[in-house]
């Protein structure tokens, strides 16, 4: 969360994103806000959205929207996603399927974990300053590998090689902490971990005001709960 991250971000990167126009709308045909088929969100009904469309998907009958060819033409024009989903990288897990939600809803970023570095926080803050998403969403799921790779290691002592190492650095803190509870010990590392990365957002002034929620998804039912 170094202080020389954000002023790279808001001097350079979000600077040269926002600055450089799309033909569209430097010929005053279109902005980001027609690609909204709907209102603007608040955090409270952008949530309430991501969890109607994953009871949706959970029950087996999702709605796939906006995946139609006119949703991708206007969308050309700009776009407007209504909630940034910090995801794993888990084949089992991508967040359009599991939200029930179609092109230009969400702004997602996956990372095995999922674990925080510079450029998901750069991403993060893009979308939070930039594209004005109201909420940020981390979601840990169960049985998560990198997590059960984590505790190997801390078991074992074996060496992590190449940039593998950054992924047990990150999340062996949540491990720690966890170890010494009873019951299952991966699962309560994923939620400790999930948790910790959504606090780390809320205590970093780059994001302001956003709301920043912690989320765990259940493979075996498909229902994604919120963490405490």
């Amino acid at each position: 969360m170094a202080s020389n991250r954000r002023a790279f971000l808001t001097a350079t990167a979000v600077g040269a994103l926002a600055g450089a126009p799309t033909e569209a709308a430097a010929s005053g045909t279109a902005s980001v806000h027609t690609a909204r088929s709907r209102p603007p969100f608040t955090a409270p009904d952008a949530l309430a959205e991501l969890l109607a469309g994953n009871r949706r998907y959970a029950a087996g009958r999702p709605r796939h929207p906006h995946e139609e060819s006119a949703r991708r033409h206007l969308l050309a024009a700009g776009q407007h996603p209504f909630a940034v989903v910090l995801g794993c990288i888990d084949s089992r897990v991508p967040p359009e399927l599991v939200f029930d939600q179609g092109l230009g809803d969400l702004l997602c970023m996956r990372t095995a974990g999922p674990v925080l570095d510079e450029a998901v926080l750069g991403s993060v803050q893009y979308g939070v300053e930039e594209l004005r998403i109201p909420l940020v969403l981390v979601l840990g799921h169960e049985r998560c590998g990198t997590v059960a790779a984590t505790l190997d290691h801390l078991r074992t002592g074996a060496s992590v090689p190449g940039h593998l190492r950054l992924l047990v650095d990150e999340i062996a803190p949540a491990a720690r902490r966890t170890r010494a509870l009873p019951g299952d010990w991966l699962e309560h590392t994923v939620r400790a971990h999930a948790v910790w990365a959504r606090d780390a957002i809320r205590a970093d002034p780059a994001f302001g005001p956003v709301q920043v929620e912690a989320a765990r998804f259940d493979l075996d039912t498909g229902l994604v709960t919120l963490l405490p």
